[in-house]
């Protein structure tokens, strides 16, 4: 049903006089309208006035199964009538019971213990405290440092901003947690200016990157560190999949200093990659993952950290209390939604469909390589970025101001007019990444690089 122009009106206002968006630059809607989504159905979302989009991000790489899907309102209102909520401090429920165990069979190793939160921030927040305390329990009490890489991203809460690697989100608000160390990320595209050493193969970049790391770990004091964060495919920055041979090498390292491996997978699991968890695509092991997103598609809000049953020990008996918690981690109406959620992927085998979709979506994507704009392809399962430069030969990105102009000034605006909403995003060099829902086919691909082929041509002429 369509609004009267009236209410239309009205939101709209609303909109522009009290909403405080998220990461937004709220001058940009000094002279229009703030850009209003109503409804989603499938891939595509539609907006106020009734005009329809193509999902390319899934809202934020989190509308895995697509917009609409009836049996997941309905698990939500089930369970809303049943029991609407209730905390897990001290007591539990039977949802979240359920939902944690459904979790520990799907993850790899002897990670079992599910810790509840409502996203991704707050796993990851509490991945650096049970690293923490894990290790003054254990007698290391000066092991309290994270190594994190360049340009990651890994939420807004005081201490997983501190292992964010971007330093213009986190300037505004030092000093943070101390202990966070950066070391380089895995953009093999960037490769030579990484390493300063050229004509690396990808086996060689991978090794360098990880034995960054353990460089790291061996200057701040193995005895001083806890965790090293990372993503199975980096986000920021566009998609910077691992090297082969990166994360086996890592694993390494992180045993022999006896460093916690957290796989921050609030974007990479739930079939992101074609895999239910990021690891399992690049055959890895962490000792805690955290995740959120598409746990129950964006349908109820919802995080988890999950640890291996080693971190569990110091806490399964005597008082030592993990003394942290959410009130809505774990929220009966989200785990049920979730376990709701993970029922689909296993009656549309999800995980299936984008394997088999993965070659064809990445080879519909590099036929953007004729476009002189574009400077690279990648990514993995339903995951890309497009790294946009001004001289394909020589890789020279963009400066500053010629950034502000192509991303801000015409490619965001540009390719939502034309009907694909996506991420136009300069948090490293200038990227266009795309993650649509998990049900998506050649039919989407087809419209995704029609779309961007067409506004990348213009953003070129108009430089």
């Amino acid at each position: 049903m369509t609004r009267p122009e009236t209410d239309t009106a009205a939101v709209l206002k609303a909109a522009q006089d009290n909403l405080w968006m998220h990461f937004t630059r709220h001058s940009s809607y000094d002279a229009g309208e703030v850009p209003m989504i109503t409804r989603g159905d499938g891939a595509y979302i539609y907006d106020i006035h009734g005009k329809r989009y193509l999902d390319g991000l899934s809202g934020l790489f989190v509308v895995q199964v697509g917009h609409g899907r009836a049996e997941l309102a309905e698990a939500a209102a089930k369970q809303a009538q049943e029991l609407a909520f209730f905390p897990l401090w001290s007591y539990a429920h039977p949802k979240a019971a359920e939902l944690a165990s459904r979790l520990a069979e799907l993850t790899p190793g002897d990670l079992n213990r599910v810790f509840f939160t409502t996203g991704g921030g707050e796993a990851v927040e509490s991945a650096w405290k049970l690293a923490k305390q894990y290790f003054k329990i254990t007698g290391r009490p000066d092991k309290y440092k994270v190594i994190s890489r360049s340009i990651a991203y890994h939420g807004t809460p005081q201490g997983a901003l501190s292992i964010t690697g971007i330093p213009a989100f986190k300037a505004p608000f030092e000093p943070l947690v101390p202990g966070s160390v950066r070391v380089p990320n895995t953009n093999y595209y960037r490769a030579d200016e990484i390493t300063g050493m050229p004509g690396m193969t990808p086996e060689q970049f991978g090794r360098w990157a990880a034995d960054q790391i353990g460089k790291a770990i061996e200057m701040e004091g193995p005895d001083t560190v806890a965790a090293v964060f990372v993503e199975p495919v980096q986000n920021a920055g566009g998609c910077f999949p691992p090297p082969p041979g990166y994360f086996q090498r890592l694993r390494e390292i992180c045993d022999q200093h006896d460093v916690l491996l957290v796989s921050d997978e609030v974007i990479c699991a739930f079939g992101r990659l074609g895999t239910m968890f990021g690891g399992q695509k690049f055959d890895y092991v962490p000792d805690i993952i955290t995740c959120a997103k598409g746990l129950t598609s964006g349908y109820s809000p919802i995080g988890a950290m999950i640890a291996s049953e080693r971190l569990f020990e110091p806490f399964a008996s005597g008082t030592t209390t993990f003394s942290h918690g959410y009130t809505f981690g774990g929220h009966p109406v989200s785990a049920a939604v979730a376990l709701a959620n993970l029922d689909l992927f296993e009656r549309e085998d999800l995980l299936g469909h984008v394997q088999r979709n993965e070659p064809v979506f990445r080879a519909k994507l590099e036929t953007l390589r004729d476009l002189p704009i574009v400077g690279d392809v990648r990514g993995a399962g339903y995951f890309y970025g497009i790294e946009l430069v001004k001289d394909r030969d020589t890789k020279e990105t963009f400066d500053d101001e010629e950034s502000e102009r192509l991303l801000r000034g015409f490619l965001s605006k540009a390719l939502y007019e034309a009907g694909l909403y996506c991420r136009a995003d300069d948090r490293g060099d200038p990227v266009v990444q795309l993650a649509p829902p998990l049900t998506c086919g050649p039919e989407e691909f087809d419209e995704i690089e029609s779309i961007l082929r067409s506004v990348l041509t213009e953003a070129w002429k108009r430089l």
